[in-house]
């Protein structure tokens, strides 16, 4: 059973900056998919970023290419989501999600989930 506990959470003005993390427990396997999504009041959850314990290529959401940045520290099981130039439209609860294998088909079949932590941008 993977456990994941997101932090980093916070309130910032348009245009700041915040970094999330997820801290990872209960591997058993040395291949996941890591991913980060977002859901924000009123509307469906969305894939925001994804990467692979292996390394490899990463998977960046178009709404958030050139401003985020996934990374996955295997040393200390954390994944990061460096969030900058952050939007108002940023705004959600961010949720850290996990699956063994590869990113063949993420953003599906995520089968382990944080309870998130929340993200506030203010204009």
């Amino acid at each position: 059973q993977v456990h994941l506990v997101e932090s980093g959470g916070g309130s910032v003005q348009a245009g700041g900056s915040l970094r999330l993390s997820c801290a990872a427990s209960g591997y058993i396997y040395s291949s996941y998919c890591m991913g980060w999504f977002r859901q924000a009041p009123g509307k469906e959850r969305e894939a925001v970023a994804a990467t692979h314990t292996g390394g490899g290529k990463t998977y960046l959401a178009d709404s958030v290419k050139g401003r985020f940045t996934i990374s996955l520290d295997n040393a200390k099981n954390t994944l990061s989501l460096q969030m900058n130039s952050l939007k108002v439209e940023d705004t959600a609860m961010y949720y850290c999600a996990a699956d063994l294998g590869y990113c063949y088909s993420f953003p599906y079949g995520m089968n382990y989930w944080g309870k998130g932590t929340l993200v506030t941008i203010s204009s």
